[in-house]
């Protein structure tokens, strides 16, 4: 039995990445884990169910077969930021209207955190650079290790500013310096242009373990942190993400047609 993850892109091809046996961690030349390499999956075990004919399991099981949640995702609740109680009723407002407002939906760039982990690391003695293949595109980022600070002389960005140091066997991402026209998730989750995001990555073997928490004191009563996910590696090349085009939207004229089934 073969412990799988999947990503959309391994679904429509139907393809597997296997675990397979526990590995050595790889290490660069300054005695740093290597996190170079594609990383698949972040899902938890029970999130899906086997769909016809593509084997998506996620524990070592067998494949499910004639369950009525063959082929549908199972996701776990939502977990949502605490808001201050004077932004409770903007938050409100944008969820009811995340059809209109989620900026994801209109094609723009998720930002961070909403974007996840990078799907692929390229890592040198004195930086990383962090793809992306979302459903928005393909996006990247830069991130220094070699000590320097955050810069000062950048205009707020979708993504923003980051800098990374290792403890120990850990790299920790610290981003700031954010426009605020993105959302933390789903639901009208926004946040202020104080927004700082630490991201906290750690490799075993052929296993990446990503945590990501954000903080935003000028609109959350405490930081937000995502459920932790790991991820697996794989021999799987990015390709150039197509285009995303909205052609609906601008459109709409009421719900009827439009409803977000979240």
């Amino acid at each position: 039995m073969k412990k799988c993850y999947s990503l959309v892109v391994a679904l429509a091809a139907g393809l597997c990445v296997s675990a397979g046996m526990a590995q050595q961690t790889p290490r660069m030349s300054n005695g740093h884990p290597d996190l170079s390499g594609v990383w698949f999956g972040g899902f938890q075990p029970g999130v899906f169910a086997a769909s016809d004919g593509i084997s998506v399991c996620l524990s070592e099981c067998d494949e499910i077969e004639g369950s009525e949640t063959a082929g549908q995702m199972i996701l776990p609740p939502l977990e949502r930021p605490a808001y201050k109680l004077e932004f409770a009723a903007r938050v409100a407002d944008l969820n009811e209207r995340q059809v209109q407002e989620d900026p994801v939906l209109r094609c723009d760039n998720p930002g961070l955190p909403r974007i996840g982990a990078p799907d692929k690391i390229i890592q040198s003695a004195r930086e990383l650079v962090f793809l992306y293949d979302d459903v928005n595109g393909s996006f990247w980022r830069i991130v220094p290790i070699d000590g320097r600070a955050h810069r000062e002389d950048l205009e707020p960005t979708y993504l923003g500013d980051a800098v990374g140091h290792w403890e120990g066997d850990i790299l920790v991402v610290e981003t700031v310096n954010f426009v605020d026209d993105t959302w933390l998730t789903d639901d009208g989750a926004f946040h202020s242009d104080g927004l700082r995001v630490v991201e906290r990555f750690r490799r075993t073997g052929d296993e990446l373990e990503y945590q990501v928490t954000a903080y935003d004191p000028a609109v959350l009563t405490e930081p937000w942190a995502k459920q932790p996910a790991t991820f697996t590696l794989s021999d799987f090349e990015l390709v150039e993400s197509p285009p995303c085009r909205d052609r609906d939207l601008p459109l709409m004229q009421d719900l009827s047609s439009h409803d977000n089934p979240r």
